[in-house]
């Protein structure tokens, strides 16, 4: 799966944090309701100990004031009710804000027991009850039951607020402990974007290994990387040294043989000897030209090039066009003189070299060049006015050792270069018909 890892570690953590939010919302809304239900219960437990202070038990009946210390027992409307019961649990006194009351309670005596619990009205609608049985005067026929009751929906509308406000905090809390985790995650992948810009100064050439600067979990990534590069540049000069051991070593050998061919050309009966043991010289020549070529050009897996084209193409040019002077060539040049493309100089002057030399050799008078960027991609052409290549013959030309042009000396690799060069670069090489007339070489590189 691609993608951020900080995004992929912010939606997580933020995942956790929903789910612990959710989680702690039910807890937080019982433990508001439990308190609340408690303080309702002591004060419904002091209302009720308001009326147990004026009640009196004289000539063998309960007697009660007219009015009670606390006003809400003594207002129509209130929502705070008084009754008291009899042993029997009949009704034997309410208070005034119980008057329009209809409310089915029958306590249960059984001596000395207060109990908070809940019942309803006959429409439905919830009271706490907080019921005290007590012993007036500690006489056994003074037993009565106390009872206060509180519509529960004033509970119900503050449990509802509270609710609402609970959403808000934990809404506000989670968008601020998001915002903290992104700003935590931001700053603990400084050190990665330190180890991407030191990445990317060793794919540009900037830096030749990753420095130790960075935190205890990426030293062993820094020091593998660092490892591979120092194996990669030492396997590199190694080749480099035998390959140019090796050439140093051919060349001055061939170049005798070489030699020895001239002077045996001077007799008239070796002639033709000679100019087999001279093609076969130069056969081997370019060979081992193109082999080292084609082993030194190789890129690096971990260095990214990025080479302006237009400097490399104007000195091939101006030689190219010194050497085919005779014929005149018309030279037209259609690129972004700021371009650049992702291969290293040394590759792109081989690889430049090698397709214009053939099309200035088998041009009429036309050569074009053309090089332009689109989206995550480069193409370069080069044209001429050329006899082209048959159709038939696209895919046979780009191997190696295949030539069509069979009247110049050559073995038929430059091509082979170039193909190589554009795939050890992740390039793609396609030949097609030119709209003046001969072939067209399209190169296209991925840019990253």
């Amino acid at each position: 799966m691609r993608g951020s890892l900080r995004l992929r570690l912010m939606l997580g953590a933020g995942a956790l944090a929903v789910l612990f939010m959710l989680a702690l919302l039910p807890a937080l809304q019982g433990a508001f309701s439990f308190t609340l239900e408690g303080f309702v219960e002591k004060r419904l437990a002091s209302d009720a100990g308001t009326l147990i202070g004026a009640a009196r038990f004289e000539q063998g009946r309960l007697q009660m004031p007219e009015r009670l210390p606390d006003e809400e027992f003594n207002l129509p409307d209130a929502k705070l009710l008084g009754y008291i019961y009899d042993r029997a649990g009949r009704l034997v006194w309410s208070s005034r804000s119980a008057l329009d009351e209809s409310i089915d309670y029958r306590p249960r005596f059984d001596g000395d027991v207060a109990e908070f619990l809940r019942t309803h009205d006959a429409e439905g609608d919830e009271y706490f009850v907080y019921d005290v049985e007590l012993r007036l005067q500690g006489r056994e026929e003074a037993g009565f039951s106390f009872v206060t009751m509180q519509p529960s929906s004033e509970f119900q509308s503050m449990l509802g607020g509270f609710r609402r406000q609970l959403y808000l905090w934990l809404g506000g809390a989670l968008l601020l402990l998001l915002g903290l985790l992104w700003g935590g995650l931001t700053w603990g992948f400084r050190s990665l974007r330190g180890l991407s810009a030191e990445l990317d100064q060793v794919e540009s050439g900037a830096r030749d290994s990753l420095s130790g600067q960075h935190p205890r979990e990426l030293l062993r990534l820094t020091d593998s990387l660092n490892r591979l590069l120092a194996g990669e540049r030492r396997q590199r000069e190694r080749y480099r040294d035998s390959l140019g051991d090796l050439a140093h070593s051919l060349k001055t050998p061939l170049a005798v043989l070489q030699g020895i061919g001239e002077v045996m050309a001077t007799r008239a009966q070796n002639r033709d000897q000679v100019q087999v043991l001279q093609s076969q010289i130069e056969c081997m020549s370019q060979q081992i030209d193109y082999q080292l070529q084609r082993a030194t050009l190789r890129r690096s897996g971990l260095v990214r090039h990025s080479v302006r084209l237009a400097p490399v193409l104007e000195p091939l040019c101006d030689a190219l066009g010194k050497v085919y002077r005779d014929k005149r060539v018309q030279l037209e040049r259609q690129i972004d003189p700021q371009l650049a493309v992702p291969v290293e100089q040394g590759a792109l002057f081989e690889l430049l070299g090698n397709l214009l030399e053939n099309a200035y050799r088998l041009c009429l008078t036309r050569v074009r060049i053309r090089a332009f960027r689109a989206e995550g991609y480069c193409e370069l052409w080069v044209e001429d006015d050329g006899p082209g290549v048959p159709a038939d013959q696209h895919a046979r030309i780009l191997q190696r050792g295949e030539r069509l042009d069979t009247q110049n000396p050559g073995q038929g690799i430059g091509l082979a270069v170039v193909k190589d060069i554009i795939e050890s670069y992740d390039g793609e090489l396609s030949l097609d018909d030119s709209g003046l007339g001969g072939a067209a070489f399209r190169i296209r590189f991925q840019l990253s």
